[in-house]
């Protein structure tokens, strides 16, 4: 099994009219290789995986595949509000070679705490590769409660979480709940270096993107105990990172790669749009301010 321990990108997708643009895609993962991130996530929210085809899903993480070697773990996002679907996109996962599957917990549907676990289990039996769970309540309205998680950390093949919920003491209650060898990954920036402290092995980022070598550094200086040292420079980026979130992720993270000359458009599908003119015009001037823009 590959270490999820670490710092993973949630990959966007480049798009220029209307199509996948892999020039850039190739230009922004060297990018976040050469800066230290451990891994990938493909067809993530970030990735905007509710418009992607199946087709498309496949050919990014095929071209993405190629890309890296087989050394760079790769976890795809095969969660959906129906576990049959997810069943079926978890094992064309398997099939293609991903290290690791990516599970949201089931939106719109708000199944009760039962159904989670039901669901989870199901997906998790139906393949080999690890099953992470993704406990996102900001988008799927239902959040995973830590019995659950706990009860699930016994399902063959399940190995760990992406907590996205932002509550430190929820992580908390996990680890405690589900013991240190659980994979414990932070889905919210802003309080990573705080969810390391608790125990955290490691991100599912948004922020990777634009200060990849940031987030390596903070989790070198909390293992290493410099924990103030963490703390006093990520609030450095905070402003950063809120205006990363000012609209629906990945409108803003789109846009700010693109000022970084990653990639050539910052293209999104409908029902999403560009970022704010307003909203861009802060984000640049704050990328220049910490120095991710000249």
């Amino acid at each position: 099994m590959k270490n999820f321990k670490g710092t993973f990108t949630a990959l966007l997708t480049p798009f220029k009219n209307g199509k996948i643009d892999f020039a850039s895609l190739d230009k922004l993962v060297k990018h976040q290789l050469e800066n230290g991130v451990d891994g990938f996530v493909v067809n993530g929210t970030t990735a905007e995986s509710p418009t992607l085809q199946e087709s498309e899903q496949a050919e990014l993480f095929k071209h993405i595949r190629k890309l890296v070697g087989a050394n760079v773990p790769l976890i795809m996002g095969t969660g959906s509000n129906d576990t049959a679907k997810s069943i079926e996109a978890s094992k064309k996962a398997e099939a293609m070679g991903a290290d690791g599957i990516l599970v949201v917990v089931p939106y719109y549907n708000k199944p009760p705490q039962r159904g989670l676990y039901a669901h989870f289990k199901a997906v998790a039996e139906s393949v080999k590769i690890p099953t992470i769970l993704y406990n996102v309540p900001g988008r799927t309205i239902t959040s995973l409660a830590p019995e659950t998680v706990s009860d699930l950390a016994k399902v063959q093949g399940v190995v760990g979480i992406k907590e996205a919920s932002g509550k430190i003491d929820l992580a908390e209650q996990i680890i405690n709940a589900c013991g240190k060898e659980f994979v414990m990954l932070s889905g919210d920036d802003g309080t990573y270096v705080e969810f390391l402290k608790s125990g955290g092995h490691g991100v599912i980022s948004v922020a990777s993107h634009v200060i990849p070598k940031q987030m390596v550094q903070w989790k070198t200086w909390v293992k290493d105990g410099q924990v103030d040292k963490a703390r006093a420079d990520i609030q450095k980026y905070m402003p950063l990172i809120d205006l990363l979130f000012v609209e629906a992720n990945p409108i803003p993270v789109k846009k700010a790669v693109q000022l970084m000359g990653l990639i050539d458009s910052a293209e999104m599908r409908l029902p999403l749009v560009e970022l704010a003119p307003e909203h861009a015009e802060k984000l640049k001037m704050e990328m220049k301010k910490v120095g991710v823009l000249a």
